[in-house]
């Protein structure tokens, strides 16, 4: 996707276009890692193009739609995202309870210690909170689509990562120095939750979001 037309109207300056990855002239100088895990084969990588050129026929539904193919996804995206990242908690959650049964601490089990009973009725009020939330912008997205349902698939793609992250990180504390390691995939788990706060808009942008739809509401 690039900037074909600088000085069209705003939404009709990018094109998305198909370039072989066998073309001349693209060079793949090195594939990213995400807090050193390999994120192959759908990760990112750093890519040379120099004179790579293509026919005008790989250009994607016309000149100027490229950003109107990429919010097209956007908001299915964003819910994708999101409904991951709760099965993802819900087995953070659900290995964190394992683990408290199962781990005998100061002579009694974890599970009967007061601040991991907290930890985890905290995790299961804060998943649910986010699946319903999600819910509802699903149920919107269905029936009166994605631009009516804008506020909502906003706050779920704040709200869902930091919620998958809070989960993540109770469970990590309840292994202890094994939560940290590749044993338990916690690790794994609280780095992948992490890149979604930044994948398809980061917080920030979704907070002025909503608080731009909010602010135009009529009093």
């Amino acid at each position: 996707m690039g900037k074909t037309d600088p000085n069209g109207p705003r939404h009709k300056q990018q094109s998305m276009i198909l370039v072989p990855m066998d073309l001349a002239g693209i060079t793949i100088t090195r594939l990213l890692t995400v807090f050193g895990y390999d994120d192959a084969p759908h990760g990112h990588a750093e890519i040379v193009f120099d004179n790579a050129r293509v026919p005008a026929s790989n250009v994607l539904l016309g000149e100027g739609r490229g950003f109107e193919i990429a919010q097209g996804r956007l908001g299915p995206g964003r819910i994708h995202h999101c409904m991951r990242l709760i099965g993802l908690a819900e087995r953070a959650l659900e290995a964190m309870c394992r683990r408290v049964k199962a781990r005998v601490a100061f002579g009694k089990p974890l599970a009967e210690q007061g601040t991991i009973r907290a930890d985890v009725a905290e995790s299961r009020m804060a998943l649910d909170q986010a699946r319903l939330l999600t819910l509802k912008a699903a149920y919107l997205m269905d029936t009166v689509g994605n631009k009516t349902a804008r506020a909502e698939i906003a706050m779920i793609k704040v709200v869902v990562p930091r919620m998958a992250l809070r989960v993540i990180d109770r469970a990590i504390q309840a292994h202890g120095a094994a939560g940290v390691s590749d044993d338990f995939g916690l690790a794994s788990a609280w780095a992948h939750a992490r890149t979604i706060r930044l994948a398809d808009g980061p917080d920030e942008v979704h907070r002025e979001a909503i608080a731009k739809l909010e602010l135009g509401k009529e009093n």
